[in-house]
């Protein structure tokens, strides 16, 4: 039986069509500037965002880092929502490697953070305080693309005080189709926005970091010191270039599925629907079922990811189709049928 995994939209598997584009890749040392499929993809994706320039790097983790290691120098401060991956999902990178504090804030229902908040965080100029010199966002948040409108509020506020702007847009794509506008007019607003190619895209490994030369420049030493140089890196390169060619429309297949398994899911007794963003569908089942819920799922193979807490997020993304989640919905309907 084919697994169903829900799980988050990471699990994705390259493609038959995408395994081929990366072993035929054109590759060199990439250390030395030479790969021509990482160079490609670099230049590639910072021209359609608006940008001077790119880094393909391992994760989206490291590309946020690099991010805030370029922006901020040691005893800075960036501004972030509390429950940002970079503040609370990257293991405290920009505090332990790079000495710059984070100033968490508690956002709004729908991911955005309050103006009002940002300019209350941003510190004087005295040593008494960290200097804040950055505010980072998250698009998608929790699946939540942020509104345009917003983006550009929280743009003028920033710079009205002199701060620089980083986005988290690993899920970039999934706003953009969302919001109906090219990429481009999402990142527009920023001067760093790291960009996921193995979430919904669908390719294997990679991020790249798009920015200015010179933030750029800043982030391939860092990149460097943490571990992050590596040579032959076409081969994974170009699985991104196929994302890039193949698989940005198809994400409003994704979107479209998660909104049918919500609706699915909301006439299931049992099943507290929560909402559904993008290609997120979210759900609050009684704790005192998780565990054979789990279980249950996983016999008719079906996995999701299950917690300490009764809220659980389902994803969809390449390798679940419109049968895949039928049995999905199917499953849930069997489990809460005798209870």
């Amino acid at each position: 039986m084919n697994v169903v995994d829900l799980r988050s939209d990471t699990v994705t598997r390259p493609t038959r069509a995408m395994r081929e584009a990366m072993l035929a890749a054109d590759v060199g040392d990439d250390v030395y500037g030479e790969d021509p499929t990482v160079n490609g993809l670099q230049q590639r994706l910072a021209d359609e965002l608006g940008f001077d320039a790119g880094l393909f790097v391992p994760s989206g983790t490291q590309s946020n880092l690099l991010a805030l290691m370029s922006h901020c120098e040691r005893g800075d401060e960036y501004l972030v929502g509390m429950d940002a991956h970079t503040f609370k999902f990257e293991g405290g990178g920009a505090a332990v490697l790079g000495s710059i504090q984070p100033q968490p804030i508690v956002p709004a229902e729908d991911g955005t953070l309050p103006l009002a908040r940002i300019e209350a965080s941003i510190k004087p100029v005295d040593p008494h305080f960290a200097r804040t010199r950055l505010l980072a966002l998250e698009n998608t948040w929790n699946g939540r693309a942020l509104p345009l409108n917003y983006l550009q509020a929280a743009h003028d506020t920033a710079r009205s005080r002199g701060l620089g702007l980083h986005l988290d847009g690993a899920r970039l794509f999934n706003a953009a189709i969302a919001c109906d506008v090219p990429a481009r007019e999402i990142a527009r607003h920023f001067d760093t926005v790291s960009v996921c190619f193995s979430k919904g895209l669908g390719a294997p490994v990679g991020s790249v970091l798009v920015g200015s030369h010179a933030l750029i420049e800043k982030a391939r030493r860092w990149r460097k010191v943490t571990g992050g140089g590596w040579r032959q890196a076409g081969i994974l390169a170009a699985g991104c270039v196929f994302a890039l060619d193949h698989h940005v429309a198809r994400l409003a297949d994704d979107h479209r599925r998660a909104a049918f398994l919500a609706g699915r899911l909301r006439e299931i007794a049992g099943v507290n629907l929560l909402g559904q963003f993008t290609n997120m569908v979210f759900i609050d089942v009684p704790a005192k079922h998780l565990r054979e819920l789990d279980v249950h799922l996983r016999e008719a193979g079906v996995r999701i990811s299950i917690g300490y807490l009764p809220t659980v997020r389902l994803v969809t993304h390449l390798d679940v189709d419109d049968e895949g989640v039928e049995r999905v919905v199917e499953a849930f309907r069997a489990f809460f049928a005798g209870r």
